[in-house]
């Protein structure tokens, strides 16, 4: 395929540059009335316009599928590397709570939340989970994302987070896009180890770890780091634990208070710590001088009106910044990356620029995946977005609330879900 007349090819980063780091996020390399040229999969080549007609492969002559793109942008796919989109049912009936002024920890004590969501999971079977599932994802790919991790974490029990495991490897082989996988057995405590917290560590490591790994079901280990759900001990416990099986940690942090769980990941090498609503200069410093991400998550903060993270602060302190979804039942039930973004500006005041990198190329970082999507760079998976007509970049982000996207193409072909 060969994409003609763009008005704007955006995210032509080096095949080298696997993420970018505090103002290295405000570079966005964009090629003006340019051509793209797709096979088998990958991006083939690309240039201006100027040149396409005197190019050495004479490409015009020899391609018969070519695509007009006059007065659009062409982007990398969304890469969304935060999200929890297996589960059995939505919480809307959580949604009044909310309104009426109940926080998510009132909530969760109340038997909402996580363990709501785990009751309901629970009693669902695997082809149902894969239906729902699939739905979502399909949705997601039709707003531009291109590469996704799912968690687990609404079983609770060794049955039911091995089910969720299992949903999402039927996933990876179903659909087009990269999917990484992450076990958070780790989300909450069930009620039955309400008073022995141990006794369900215990269950996650000697009987989850050891089968996840027989049936290789997990790429990275997950963990709700927080006051009220696991502490940092604990929290240690599973990581080291999981180490032992090859899984990375990516770690729920600092969401609702300075819990010393950014800190800790650093420790473990984490690939990305996430959420991060809540930081001091200490987290700062660390994370400006750690290879582990900062994965923002704004449109959490939007729903359940708590804190939007401080993204200025870590790209000012050298931080590596993504921003993801968190697509979830009770706390964010969107997976519209297009909204994350311009949240991303308006609420984390981001500028356009460092918004659209940290949900390519950095959010493709933080799955390990930048080294095959995330940027337009010759090799690379042909996994990218065309826009309607726009007069600018920033169009994008401003136009919150209303998809700008007018064709999705993943590994080199026109996706129709």
């Amino acid at each position: 395929m060969l994409i003609t007349n763009i008005k704007a090819l955006v995210g032509v980063h080096p095949k080298e540059r696997l993420f970018l780091r505090g103002s290295e996020l405000n570079q966005l390399p964009i090629l003006e009335n340019a051509w793209l040229l797709l096979e088998d999969g990958l991006i083939k080549d690309f240039g201006s316009m100027e040149n396409l007609n005197t190019h050495p492969n004479n490409y015009r002559d020899a391609i018969r599928n070519t695509l007009n793109a006059e007065g659009r942008f062409v982007f990398p796919s969304w890469c969304d590397s935060h999200t929890h989109i297996v589960f059995a049912t939505p919480r809307e009936e959580e949604f009044a709570l909310k309104i009426a002024g109940k926080t998510y920890e009132e909530i969760a004590a109340a038997g909402g939340g996580i363990l709501n969501s785990a009751n309901k999971l629970q009693k669902a079977t695997e082809d149902e989970l894969f239906e729902s599932a699939s739905i979502r994802l399909k949705d997601m790919i039709k707003q531009g994302t291109g590469a996704v991790e799912i968690k687990s974490g609404y079983g609770l029990t060794v049955e039911s987070e091995l089910k969720m495991l299992r949903v999402i490897k039927r996933l990876k082989t179903a659909f087009p896009i990269p999917i990484k996988a992450s076990l958070l057995a780790a989300h909450a405590y069930p009620t039955e180890f309400k008073n022995n917290h141990q006794g369900y560590i215990d269950l996650i490591i000697n009987e989850l770890l050891p089968q996840v790994a027989k049936e290789n079901l997990a790429d990275y280990i997950d963990a709700f780091c927080e006051k009220g759900f696991f502490s940092l001990d604990e929290t240690a416990q599973i990581l080291t634990a999981a180490a032992k099986y090859g899984l990375k940690p990516k770690i729920h942090a600092n969401q609702l208070s300075v819990s010393g769980a950014v800190e800790l990941g650093i420790e473990h090498q984490a690939i990305s710590v996430d959420h991060l609503e809540e930081t001091d200069e200490n987290v700062l410093l660390a994370l400006g001088k750690s290879s582990t991400i900062a994965t923002l998550l704004p449109s959490c903060s939007f729903y359940i009106n708590i804190s939007f993270a401080g993204a200025k602060g870590l790209i000012n302190h050298n931080a590596i910044v993504a921003l993801a979804s968190d697509y979830n039942p009770g706390s964010t039930p969107s997976g519209n990356m297009n909204f994350v973004v311009s949240l991303g500006c308006i609420k984390l005041k981001m500028t356009p620029e460092q918004a659209i990198n940290a949900a390519t190329l950095n959010g493709a970082a933080a799955m390990e995946l930048s080294n095959k999507v995330g940027s337009i760079a010759i090799g690379k998976k042909a996994n990218l977005f065309i826009t309607r007509p726009m007069t600018s970049l920033a169009y994008l982000p401003y136009s919150f609330g209303q998809s700008q996207i007018e064709t999705v193409i993943l590994n080199g072909e026109i996706y129709h879900g």
